[in-house]
């Protein structure tokens, strides 16, 4: 049975938030996952992506393991009926489809927010990850470096990575659509990590608000919101900052909601707070939004406004899938001729056995210089014969008729004969 690269993919296209939180995949659990796939399933090619949007694990094997990782998920975030959430997930088998996934993900036109630059950033550290692991082969290490020079040639070539239309920007247009009308809001960013960081580097567009940051870890708050003029307080501060603050909003990775119906009670809120929660699994209870005044948005119902960056987006869409297809055929090519690779390999190796032996017999008492002389002569007829049927293979490639030519080459040659002899 061949081997071919397959996904299983979880994101916001097909599940809710609270569906896309119970799967989310943090570091050590996307470890142990690929761990499990090399050990369980001698997988050579895995990288698993897990972000707020989405939870993906790519991999190549002979067979639909979509079952299997969907129970190891399971296991990971404690959900025994885990394969209940199997229609949530789209599977996708066929290997030209689950390539040209990963590609459109990558460059961010499966993004919530279209162009989204952060999930460039999470797949190379998806594919690091699997490389440290030795879950990258010659095939993952070939798609993702032309994923990347892709990537670079849509920010060159199109306007689609122009402006800031990410989820983090969606969330400052939100602030300020919501606050348009309060002299000197009141902000509280809990949580500096990646969405956070980003978030907090984007409220310099909130030229007028007063704004404080909270982290677990101080020193990254201090480290993040020194520079940009923001107030950092102490996380155990967060409760009298809450209730001070006209916006709130939470990127924090929580086993439980940090800010709860009970907390919120015991604030008190004149008018109305505003709580944004960017986390996955969600930091803020939904039912806070039962409390007056509160008001509740999550990564779901944040939504940018029609602004000129996320125009020149969807405008450069056409130019960016151009692009998109002009390498994945490339990659195709690759891939095809990566099929006729061990033939040509075991085309020279019989070559240059015959070479050898030609050499070993009639060359005993030749002397140095004559050696080097048909030595160099042997191995130029040596390359000009295999050029031939080396082409031959390529050009069979690409008509599809590979396998046909390799046979006829493998009998024309007797390599199999030749490779049973050497062993």
């Amino acid at each position: 049975m061949q081997i071919k690269f397959r996904v299983v993919s979880l994101s916001h296209r097909s599940a809710p938030v609270h569906i896309r939180e119970l799967i989310s995949l943090d570091d050590l659990a996307i470890e142990r996952l690929l761990l499990k796939l090399k050990e369980f399933f001698s997988v050579t090619d895995a990288l698993i992506l897990s972000t707020c949007n989405r939870t993906e694990v790519y991999y190549s094997h002979e067979s639909d393991l979509s079952v299997e990782l969907i129970k190891l998920i399971g296991i990971e975030r404690g959900l025994p009926d885990a394969i209940g959430y199997l229609d949530y997930f789209q599977v996708l088998n066929n290997e030209q489809e689950a390539v040209t996934h990963l590609f459109r993900v990558s460059m961010g036109l499966e993004a919530q927010v279209v162009g989204d630059i952060q999930i460039s950033n999470q797949v190379k550290r998806a594919y690091q990850t699997a490389a440290d692991l030795d879950l990258a082969g010659p095939f993952l290490h070939r798609l993702m470096h032309t994923i990347f020079f892709t990537n670079k040639r849509v920010v060159q070539e199109t306007a689609f990575r122009d402006g800031a239309a990410s989820l983090s920007y969606a969330t400052i247009e939100l602030i300020e659509s919501l606050t348009q009308n309060i002299f000197q809001p009141r902000i509280l960013l809990i949580g500096v990590g990646e969405i956070g960081e980003d978030v907090a580097r984007n409220m310099v567009h909130l030229p007028t608000a007063q704004i404080k940051i909270a982290n677990r870890t101080l020193s990254k708050a201090e480290e993040i919101g020194g520079p940009l003029g923001f107030e950092v307080i102490p996380f155990e501060a967060c409760l009298s900052a809450i209730e001070e603050a006209d916006v709130v909003v939470c990127s924090i990775r929580m086993p439980e909601p940090f800010i709860t119906k009970a907390m919120m009670e015991s604030v008190n809120i004149p008018s109305y707070k505003v709580l944004i929660d960017l986390s996955v699994p969600r930091s803020m209870e939904t039912i806070v939004e039962e409390l007056p005044g509160v008001v509740l948005y999550n990564v779901d119902n944040i939504r940018s406004k029609a602004s000129a960056a996320l125009q020149n987006r969807l405008e450069a869409i056409p130019s960016v899938e151009a692009i998109l297809k002009e390498s994945i055929e490339e990659f195709g090519t690759w891939q095809k001729e990566m099929v006729v690779s061990p033939t040509i390999q075991k085309l020279k190796q019989a070559l240059e056995q015959i070479r050898q032996e030609e050499l070993g017999r009639y060359l005993k008492n030749a002397d140095e210089k004559e050696f080097v002389l048909i030595d160099k002569i042997t191995k130029s007829m040596m390359q000009k014969i295999l050029k031939v049927p080396v082409v031959q293979l390529r050009a069979a490639c690409q008509r599809d008729q590979a396998s046909e030519m390799i046979e006829l080459i493998t009998d024309l040659f007797d390599l199999e004969k030749s490779k049973t002899e050497k062993d």
